[in-house]
């Protein structure tokens, strides 16, 4: 027997512009994007109920809910997991409402990750015994050794899979130059006209010789990005088309670490993905050919393969194939990140890639799929993940 999660739903987003220099405070920038949520709700800040972030975001509850007016709090939580959080707050909004903890419930994560501090550079030390709260976090693991930034750790996660099924780094240039082709015709893309060619991305530099290159590596952006989430019988009566949470969960397997993920059995897999995938297509009764479009996480390109595989729309080293097909495209089998994704759009921590789920299911996206209608969306963030349909 499914159960479906039918209450929830998203009845406003809002954002920032993405930028290398924002100019203004973390916490400005959190105001300013959930202040644009609720006016895209047409629900008034004053009646948030409702909060959820990242744990690493530098913009407290209390004074942002301060800024925005907020004049009684029920329930909030931080999620763990760097990007992995993205689809997950999605996940715990749904729950509280589903619950009844809460009725407006505000998602945000604002980030001056390029102006501020380099989100992709070495980690101190204080930021490695910060991970784990006893020093012994999964950095003291690598960084001695001389694994040292994101870029490192997603190579190393991708070599197996990618000298298994014989990936190149050609190969996942064809993720990169969809995705800028998406960006390109993005006004809100930090490479808005400006897309790539195949050879463009084989001719920038090696990050991490032979996996990555720098045009298969996200961005450092600067910005915010907010999501109300309400009632479906709630959001019916308010300002946009609500877009239902049809169904959404999470999946921490055993052996796997959020960042440096080379430590579970088969590191030719996504096992969280997997896990992810299993429960959602049981708990909404779809699957993967029910979805005409996904939002996918984009930190690196061979993130892209093994999720389009672990969600069952490509089998096993399979995924190199379905994206040089064009399978990513707007009349592909599974248009993808086509808001640019991170690597084109801007990195606010997945969260944008969330936002542009629902632009696709309100039909207002700048890439808007339109071969087929609209109603399923996945939107995922390697260990969490939520499908949202037309209501």
């Amino acid at each position: 027997m499914t159960r479906k999660f039918t209450e929830a739903a998203i009845a406003g987003i809002g954002q920032t512009e993405f930028s290398k220099a924002s100019g203004r405070s973390e916490l400005q920038l959190a105001a300013e994007c959930a202040v644009a949520a609720c006016k895209d709700a047409g629900v008034s800040p004053h009646d948030i109920d409702g909060m959820v972030t990242f744990t690493i975001d530098n913009s407290d509850e209390v004074n942002l809910a301060r800024c925005l007016g907020v004049k009684d709090l029920a329930y909030t939580t931080r999620i763990p997991g760097g990007g992995a959080a993205a689809a997950a707050t999605i996940y715990q909004a749904m729950a509280m409402v589903n619950a009844g903890l809460c009725h407006n419930v505000l998602i945000w994560r604002a980030m001056n990750e390029r102006s501020q501090y380099r989100f992709g550079q070495n980690p101190q030390q204080q930021q490695m015994s910060y991970q784990s709260g006893n020093g012994t976090g999964s950095l003291l693991w690598c960084v001695p050794y001389g694994a040292m930034t994101p870029a490192s750790w997603g190579a190393l996660q991708a070599a197996r899979y990618m000298h298994k099924y014989g990936v190149t780094n050609r190969d996942l240039g064809y993720i990169s130059v969809q995705q800028r082709a998406y960006a390109a015709n993005n006004p809100n893309a930090w490479f808005y006209g400006k897309p790539i060619t195949l050879e463009d991305h084989q001719n920038s530099k090696w990050i991490q010789e032979p996996w990555l290159r720098l045009l298969d590596c996200c961005q450092e952006s600067d910005g915010g990005v907010a999501i109300l989430v309400t009632s479906l019988e709630r959001a019916r009566d308010l300002k946009q088309p609500p877009v239902q949470i049809v169904g959404a969960t999470q999946s921490i397997p055993y052996n796997v670490e959020v960042i440096s993920n080379y430590y579970h059995e088969d590191l030719t897999v996504m096992p969280e993905a997997q896990g992810v995938a299993k429960r959602l297509w049981a708990m909404t009764g779809l699957k993967p050919s029910d979805m005409q479009m996904a939002a996918i996480y984009d930190a690196f390109t061979p993130h892209v393969l093994l999720q389009l595989e672990a969600f069952g729309f490509c089998k096993p080293g399979e995924g190199k194939d379905f994206v040089k097909g064009g399978g990513m495209a707007l009349d592909g089998a599974l248009p993808t990140n086509t808001n640019g994704g991170l690597t084109g759009e801007a990195y606010i921590h997945g969260m944008n890639s969330m936002i542009e789920g629902v632009r696709q299911i309100r039909g207002t996206s700048c890439n808007q799929v339109t071969k087929k209608t609209v109603e399923h969306v996945l939107v995922s963030s390697g260990m969490a993940g939520a499908v949202l349909a037309k209501a």
